[in-house]
């Protein structure tokens, strides 16, 4: 599978988001990546889902809605309404993940589960018929501009092995740079996000370096 760039908003200027948005869709980027924190999953506030629908009018790109929300089913409904065109909800966070991704599922859009660090990826084995994606956090969830954790290497291959036979996205979020893109690619993965590399500088180069590396 090709290599995915999904720019994290969470790393964007929020004074001045429009035109950062604008910057990464004109670099061709597959998705936009939008952090949903509700202050008690994680110690941030970030984006609601009435943020969603605003950005909504603002892009064509497809949104990839990562929820690090306490009881996610709340609020599927409404980020669907707003425009998002995947979830992704921590299996930490949720009681019952496959009545969750089948909520999901059930709107017509894409599902997948998110991992924290700690996490092992057994607990996926009985829903991979229900996830388009898995997201393995690389860093620890609820700040930006982390350190990558050196072990996530081996998590990836593993999971990618798990999957080898479904046709699921693995995506990777946390310290991803021009060091740790090959690796994570090399070990499995084909869905990057970055948020503070993608917008730190020039957002064209930035993307553009990013995809060089990967090749």
């Amino acid at each position: 599978m090709s290599v995915k760039i999904a720019p994290s908003l969470f790393g964007a200027d929020f004074g001045n988001l429009e035109n950062q948005i604008k910057a990464v869709e004109e670099c061709g980027v597959e998705m936009l990546h939008i952090d949903v924190m509700d202050g008690t999953y994680v110690p941030n506030i970030a984006f609601g889902p009435d943020q969603v629908k605003s950005l909504r009018s603002k892009t064509n790109l497809f949104f990839d809605v990562h929820m690090m929300v306490v009881n996610p089913d709340r609020y599927i409904e409404r980020f669907v309404e707003a425009g998002a065109g995947i979830i992704t909800v921590h299996q930490e966070a949720t009681v019952h993940l496959h009545r969750t991704l089948q909520l999901i599922r059930s709107f017509g859009i894409k599902s997948g589960v998110t991992l924290n660090p700690g996490t092992p990826i057994d607990t996926l084995k009985y829903v991979l018929d229900e996830i388009d994606m898995v997201l393995l956090m690389t860093v620890n969830p609820g700040y930006g501009g982390q350190s990558f954790i050196p072990n996530s290497i081996n998590k990836i291959r593993d999971l990618k092995e798990m999957v080898k036979d479904y046709n699921i996205d693995i995506q990777v979020d946390g310290g991803v740079n021009l060091e740790i893109a090959p690796k994570v690619v090399e070990a499995g993965a084909n869905v990057l996000v970055a948020g503070s590399f993608t917008f730190t500088g020039d957002i064209n180069k930035n993307i553009r370096d990013l995809r060089n590396c990967v090749k």
